[in-house]
């Protein structure tokens, strides 16, 4: 799958033919892709803040949601820590991304128990690429050990903030700590 076929997929399920947005679409994330950065899977689905629905996109790296556009609200796969699904009468199939970096929420979301999923699988595989990474030259300062434990002690700060804040459940909170923990 391309670039392309990726945003197709995308626009026909949002019911959206339009080939200006389908073209300003793929032009956004093509000049928005990271080096090794591929496509995994699209759907459609509306912001909160939007009144029609935009384009979801799950690449290796990243989460993006574009519309009419606009630049693309990226969500990276190393930060999320949870995609859960819930329905609504008046939202239809809400997404809930729930990141290091905050909480996404996406409604009246097309098959978006498969779509949580693939995010679920893509992220874990992104977390278990960084594990093993290769570890650092002989020459590396000890101190890079202690940067990791930082790293985690500011990732868990920022989910006790989310969690405070109301951004997240207490049950959301418990795994998102348990998924960084491990």
């Amino acid at each position: 799958m391309d670039w392309t076929d990726l945003i197709d997929a995308a626009f026909d399920v949002a019911g959206n033919s339009n080939r200006d947005n389908r073209a300003e679409a793929l032009r956004t994330v093509e000049a928005n892709v990271v080096p090794d950065e591929k496509p995994v899977a699209s759907t459609a689905g509306r912001h909160p803040d939007h009144f029609r629905k935009g384009v979801l996109v799950l690449t290796t790296q990243r989460l993006l949601f574009l519309k009419d556009g606009k630049p693309p609200v990226p969500v990276p796969l190393s930060a999320v820590t949870d995609a859960t699904v819930n329905r609504s009468r008046l939202n239809g199939e809400v997404l809930l991304v729930v990141a290091l970096t905050g909480s996404h929420r996406f409604e009246d979301v097309v098959k978006a128990e498969v779509f949580a999923e693939q995010i679920r699988a893509t992220a874990r595989l992104v977390r278990e690429a960084a594990a093993k990474a290769p570890a650092a030259p002989a020459g590396t300062p000890a101190v890079a050990p202690a940067a990791s434990g930082t790293e985690l002690l500011d990732q868990l700060e920022r989910l006790a903030a989310l969690h405070t804040a109301g951004a997240l459940t207490d049950e959301e909170f418990s795994r998102a700590k348990q998924r960084l923990i491990g």
